[in-house]
Parts: C-alpha cells; structure tokens; sequence
C-alpha cells in the first residue's frame, strides 16, 4: 500500500466540511480523529513496524469514526444505545458509499481496514481474526481508548452524560461496575445504571490496553487521574473512587515496572 497522508488528510477535512464545524460535537470528532491517527503510529513505531505499516496504522486512525458525522446528523447523539451503531456507520460510509477511494486508490487493504474500523468500539473483537488483522485492530481501539479518556475530562461530565450537575454528584455507583473494574476489564454498557458508572468504565477500559507503548501514553496524559478524580458529594461513591484511584495506581505501576 502506498500512502499520501496529504490527499488522505484533504479526503477526511472535504467529507466532514460536510457537516456543521461550528458545532462543538462535530470540531469535538474532527480533533479526535487527528489524535487517534497520532496514537496508531505512535504505537506501531513502538513495535518497530516499516514505514508502510505505520502508514497503514494512522490511515485506520483517521477514518475509524467517519460514521460519526452521520450519527449525529441523523440522530443528534453520539449515544450509539440511542442511535446506531457508528462503527459500523463509517464502514458502511468507506466501503459500501465508496468513499475509501477518496483517501486512496491501492484496495489492497479494504478488508483490514473495513475490519478494523468495523470492530473499533466493540466490547470484543471476533474470533478467528488472522493475526495481522487483530494487531492492527488492537492498535486502533487502544489509541481509541487513549484519546476517549482526553475527551472525558475535556469535555464537561453533564455533556456526555446528558445529566444535570446535581444528579451527576449525587450518583452512587451500580456494584456491578464497581465488580467490572477490580476484575479489571471494560464495562458491558447495560450494567450501567447511574452517571457515575460511565467515570469508572471509561477508567476502566486502560485495563484492556494491549501494547506497553499505550500504558506510557496513559502515563503521560494524566487524563486517568482526573476522570478517577470524580467530583461527588455522595460519601459513598467518594469512597469508592478513593479505592479505585489506589487500585488503577497499584495495576499501572505493576504494568509499567
């Protein structure tokens, strides 16, 4: 595969023009994408990947939430439970509207790709995934995760939650989250009850980080520790992000040594 990234960066700027850039959800995505296709190479530079690999990494970054747009467009929400599923809205943009050949012409790598960007914000991947495939889909959702965590503390809580300040500190924690994140895996977004349980499964999705190159990224961006630094006036979910804040402390230092 042969990558321009400058007619692939002209290719998404011309299809997300489409849509209203004066709106915060729209410039919210835009930026994302940029750093989600920063952390793709990051991370495949960490595994020594060819110039081409890395190539291939950043393109998946860049194109993994087109079908946001349309998303929004349609449904004005982000909330796939309310909406659809977007994932599979931008492959459905890049593969079957065609658009994939406006970032380039080589369709060597459709299918990868199509597979990366389809799985990107599954709860799992599929099974029988070859492992080339799997490795650049695991480079996708990790940088993913990386930059949601960015978007959490950067974004205001009531925002992203559609809550009100009150309800958002006043919010306990559903057990069953709280269970989630010490057996340290993601969140199922149906065991969510309560605003704070979204704080602690975005937390908790640095536990299924696959690459070391992603924990230092986490390291380094401190998003982490503010969005575990949930602000509450409920003594009981204090408690709990307290203790949480101990454990992910524990996990990483153990992770990183």
């Amino acid at each position: 595969m042969t990558l321009d990234r400058c007619r692939a960066r002209q290719a998404f700027a011309a299809y997300a023009a489409h849509y209203n850039a004066e709106d915060p959800k729209v410039k919210l995505k835009i930026d994302h994408t940029y750093r989600v296709a920063a952390l793709c190479e990051r991370i495949a530079a960490s595994l020594a990947f060819s110039l081409e690999e890395k190539d291939l990494a950043w393109l998946c970054g860049l194109l993994h939430d087109v079908g946001r747009f349309e998303q929004l467009r349609q449904y004005g929400t982000f909330n796939d439970a309310q909406s659809i599923d977007h994932a599979a809205m931008s492959a459905k943009v890049l593969f079957d509207e065609g658009h994939i050949r406006e970032y380039l012409d080589d369709a060597d790598q459709d299918d990868l790709l199509r597979t990366a960007v389809a799985w990107h914000s599954a709860y799992r991947l599929p099974e029988g995934l070859d492992d080339r495939t799997l490795q650049f889909c695991q480079i996708l959702r990790d940088a993913d995760k990386i930059d949601i965590l960015r978007v959490n503390v950067e974004v205001p809580m009531e925002e992203i939650y559609n809550v009100t300040t009150e309800g958002l500190r006043q919010s306990p924690v559903t057990p069953a989250v709280l269970q989630a994140f010490y057996e340290h895996h993601c969140v199922l977004r149906a065991l969510k009850q309560y605003p704070a349980d979204n704080a602690v499964g975005h937390s908790s999705l640095v536990f299924e980080l696959c690459y070391p190159e992603s924990l230092r990224a986490v390291a380094e961006q401190g998003c982490l520790w503010k969005l575990l630094n949930f602000p509450t006036d409920n003594p009981d979910t204090a408690a709990a992000f307290a203790a949480m804040r101990a454990e992910m402390q524990r996990w990483l230092q153990e992770k990183l040594a």
